[in-house]
């Protein structure tokens, strides 16, 4: 189990090559694998990881909690009570001192630029676990589970249908390098950035993936192997919730929606889930649902990330 990303940080999905992707999918399969018959190794056995979040998770701390416990390593969470960063101390500051402590840093923020001040002042690694840009952990584990489930991942189509957010980003970046079809269905005003199209041809360079933006979520779930959404409304945009609703009428991943893709086509969904909206309960439960095992590997992603980082 080298440590392949010893010392490094993940900002984001471009920070990985194509291979270093590929390693973190095939080692958090085989974690995957080797825990469901009962052998955890112990590489970070006497490592600290701490856990920085400036807002509340249950998939992201858990996963890296236990996931640096199944690993031998131990983890310390401290959340904006604790350590009001970038209000009651400076980011820089937080950076300095949490470096003296721990062995790696794993933080959850707001604006991305708090991740990326952390990683430059930081003399230990920081892993983005959520910023407003992007959530690369979630995509390493979205990748994972389209692996378990549908086998080699070129040449598949990828349908993301709902909010162009960070979590559509992080997705169609990792989809980017390994040769998977990226559709992104949004209603105006809600898609990915212009700004992303250039990042995905650029992280696309060898792997002939394609990336088309949609507007009809109909047309864009056609013939897909994976469907995928969000939660319309995230963290912070509470305020928006009326307008958002009204926007996204008819981006509802439903029995219907699904009957357009691939007979095999999975359906994924990063949780929480706000049942009748983005999907439906219905869909959730469906045997084509991978939503839980995309949970699960949130673990078994983040044993990768650190065993990799830290190994």
């Amino acid at each position: 189990m080298a440590g392949f990303l010893r010392g490094r940080d993940l900002l984001s999905i471009a920070d990985l090559s194509d291979r270093e992707l590929e390693q973190l999918l095939d080692l958090g399969l085989e974690l995957k694998r080797q825990d469901r018959g009962g052998v955890r190794p112990r590489p970070l056995e006497g490592k600290i990881v701490g856990l920085l979040f400036q807002k509340p998770s249950l998939r992201t701390r858990a996963s890296f909690d236990v996931a640096a416990k199944h690993l031998g390593g131990q983890a310390v969470y401290m959340g904006p009570q604790e350590v009001g960063m970038g209000e009651r101390e400076a980011v820089d500051d937080v950076a300095l001192v949490v470096s003296r402590y721990f062995d790696a840093v794993v933080a959850r923020v707001f604006a991305h630029q708090v991740v990326v001040d952390l990683a430059e002042h930081a003399s230990v690694p920081v892993v983005n676990a959520l910023s407003a840009d992007e959530h690369p952990c979630q995509a390493i584990a979205d990748l994972m589970t389209i692996k378990e489930w549908l086998g080699a991942l070129a040449g598949l189509r990828v349908t993301y249908v709902g909010d162009g957010n960070n979590v559509a980003a992080s997705l169609g970046l990792a989809c980017a390098k390994v040769g998977i079809h990226y559709v992104c269905a949004t209603p105006e005003g809600y898609a990915l950035p212009p700004s992303f199209a250039e990042a995905f041809a650029r992280a696309a360079t060898r792997s002939g993936a394609t990336y088309t933006a949609l507007r009809d979520p109909r047309e864009a779930a056609r013939g897909a192997q994976v469907l995928y959404t969000d939660v319309w409304t995230s963290m912070g945009q509470e305020a928006e919730r009326e307008a958002r609703l009204r926007a996204f009428a008819g981006y509802c991943i439903d029995e219907d929606l699904l009957a357009l893709a691939d007979p095999a086509a999975i359906v994924l969904h990063c949780l929480p889930a706000h049942y009748g909206e983005e999907i439906t309960r219905e869909v959730s439960r469906h045997e084509r649902s991978a939503i839980w095992d995309q949970a699960e590997n949130r673990l078994h992603s983040s044993k990768a990330l650190l065993a990799a980082i830290l190994a």
